[in-house]
C-alpha cells in the first residue's frame, strides 16, 4: 500500500477540552501536547490518530466530514458519551434512523450506529 490513513485533524477552539472529549470517548490517550497541537491515539503505533489543531472562530456549519461509531451498545455508548459532554442534535436524520446523531462540545456532529462488525453491513 502507498499510502495510509495517518490521522484526521480536527479544527478546535478549546484544544485541551475536544482532545480530552475524543481521548474519553475513543478511550485513547493523549500522545502529544502543545499549545499549537494535541495529538491523541490508542497507542504511539496505533494508526490513525486524531489531532486538535487551533483556530480562533467557532463551528458555523454542519460538518462536510463526520465521525462514524460502532458500539457493542448503542444505547449505553449514547448515553455513556452524553455524560461526556456530547449532546444530540438533529441534521434530519429523521424517527426511523438506525443511528444517533450526536455532537462534540464544540458542536461537531458525529454518530453512533448500531453494532456493526464489517464496512458494509
Amino acid at each position: 500500500m502507498a499510502v495510509s490513513l495517518y490521522h484526521i485533524a480536527v479544527d478546535a477552539h478549546d484544544l485541551p477540552l475536544l482532545a480530552r472529549f475524543w481521548s474519553a470517548v475513543l478511550d485513547w490517550q493523549v500522545l502529544f501536547e502543545h499549545e499549537k497541537e494535541i495529538i491523541i491515539g490508542a497507542h504511539e503505533t496505533a494508526l490513525p490518530g486524531m489531532c486538535f489543531l487551533p483556530v480562533p472562530e467557532g463551528k458555523t456549519v454542519k460538518n462536510r466530514l463526520h465521525i462514524d461509531l460502532t458500539p457493542d451498545d448503542q444505547d449505553v455508548e449514547v448515553e455513556r458519551i452524553l455524560a461526556l459532554g456530547a449532546r444530540r442534535v438533529d441534521v434530519g436524520q429523521g424517527a426511523d434512523a438506525t443511528f444517533v446523531v450526536l455532537a462534540d462540545p464544540e458542536g461537531n456532529e458525529f454518530c453512533v450506529l448500531r453494532p456493526k462488525r464489517t464496512l458494509t453491513d
